[in-house]
This record gives C-alpha cells, sequence and structure tokens, in this order.
C-alpha cells in the first residue's frame, strides 16, 4: 500500500517554533521520526500538538532552524506539494467531502497521479484495509457514522501512497471498539514499514501504535522516550492529566 522507505526518509525537525499572534503555540521542538518507525506526540489538549503537526505539513506560519525530510528542505515546500513529495496527511476532525460518494473521496486522494493500474490497485488495497468502505464506496460520505469517515480519511491519505503519514487525532469522538480498530490499522502500517506522526490524546492508543513518543506542555517537549518506557513513567501521569 505504501512506497518502499530507505535510510534517507527520515523527518528531522528543529527548533520547531509556531506563533500566533503574539501567543508562541510551539517553542523550541525537536522531533525526528526515524525512516519506517511511528512516533507519537501526546499531551493535554492545547499543549501544541496540532500545532506542530500543522506546522511540519506547512499549514500554520513557522521558524525553524531545520526542518529536513531525507534530503527535502521542507521549509521550502508548500502544503499543497507534501502529497507530491510522498507525504500523507489525516487532518483533525477527517474534512470529508460530505456530498461526495466514498469512492470519489478516495480518488481525490490520487489528485496528484495520473489515473493508472497503479491508482485502481491503491483503491482496491484501501477496500481490503477498510472492508466497510468497500460496501459502501457508492454511499455519499456524509451518511457515514463517524468512525466510517475516520476510516476513509485513512483511506484518503493512503491513496497517494506516502512514505510519511502524519496523523491528527484520529482516535477523537470514536467509541473504544473503533478505536481498537483504528490502532490495528496504525500497527498494520507501521509493521508494513510506514513512517507514521501521529498527534494524539489517547494516550493508551499512542502508546501501543508507536515505538518512540514526545510528550509535550505548553508547547514545550517535557519527556521524550521508548513508548513502552513512558507509559509507566509517573511523570507521565502529572504532565499529562496534572496529578
Amino acid at each position: 500500500m505504501t512506497q518502499t522507505v530507505t535510510s534517507t526518509d527520515d523527518l528531522v525537525v528543529e527548533g520547531l517554533t509556531v506563533s500566533y499572534g503574539g501567543v508562541r503555540a510551539v517553542r523550541s521542538v525537536d522531533l525526528t521520526v526515524p525512516a519506517g518507525k511511528a512516533v507519537g506526540i501526546i499531551g493535554a489538549n492545547g499543549a501544541g500538538k496540532t500545532s506542530t503537526l500543522r506546522a511540519v505539513m506547512g499549514l500554520v506560519p513557522r521558524s525553524a532552524t531545520t526542518m529536513r525530510w531525507g534530503s527535502l528542505d521542507l521549509t521550502k515546500v508548500p502544503a499543497r506539494d507534501m502529497v507530491r513529495h510522498g507525504v500523507g496527511y489525516v487532518p483533525e476532525g477527517r474534512h470529508v467531502f460530505s456530498g461526495l460518494t466514498v469512492e470519489k473521496n478516495l480518488l481525490l486522494g490520487a489528485y496528484s497521479r495520473p489515473w493508472k493500474a497503479e491508482t485502481k490497485q491503491a483503491l482496491g488495497e484501501v477496500y481490503e484495509l477498510f472492508g466497510v468502505l468497500g460496501e459502501m464506496r457508492g454511499r455519499l460520505a456524509g451518511a457515514l457514522s463517524g468512525g466510517q469517515q475516520q476510516m476513509l480519511a485513512i483511506g484518503r491519505a493512503l491513496m497517494c501512497r506516502p512514505r510519511l503519514l502524519l496523523l491528527d487525532e484520529p482516535s477523537m469522538g470514536l467509541s473504544p471498539k473503533l478505536v481498537g480498530e483504528i490502532l490495528a490499522v496504525l500497527q498494520r502500517l507501521s509493521a508494513e514499514g510506514l513512517s507514521l506522526l501521529l498527534v494524539e490524546q489517547n494516550a493508551k492508543l499512542t502508546f501501543e501504535a508507536t515505538s518512540s513518543c514526545l510528550v509535550v506542555e505548553n508547547g514545550e517537549v517535557a519527556m521524550v522516550g521508548a513508548s513502552e518506557e513512558l507509559r509507566h513513567d509517573p511523570n507521565v501521569r502529572r504532565i499529562y492529566l496534572g496529578l
């Protein structure tokens, strides 16, 4: 489903800062996503998680000492061109095209590629990954449940055959059962070698879906380490829950 990643596909961000007016939402954040690995960013609501992800994608004004993906300088790449370089994006809130069918939503994810057998193959792979989308391919996206729309948003991002996938709060508003299904999909994509940068408030999902994690607090990185170690660290509970 994804393109092959190599060691040259590391995402490296250093000194990332994002400001909205006079408010600094992200302060000198450093993060690395090694090629083929899954990295999470967790923190309380308003900690700067989404701003960090949107800054990497180029959707908000930002400054950084370094922001590169392999040999590509991301500070010079407009957001609209990121998909052409193999970066997929699943936005917070899904943002599916409610008046279009499931299949047309998916095909829009491949807009940067000419229609050919590879696009048809990618479509089939998304339907294999999310069987319910195949069953509802002719249904309007606006008629889907929240969980089905989240699957559609992920499937749409996968249609460009990314080597790096950025996901913003994919479990938001979903039932525990659907959260488990999304987790299984993320674990499968990671096992297939897709690089993932996952922003989540659901710490449990993040720790299970990633190999390493950043804990952010007030726009800064408070902790970083292996996900399995952080999930048992009492300081994470303090930062995350304020306890």
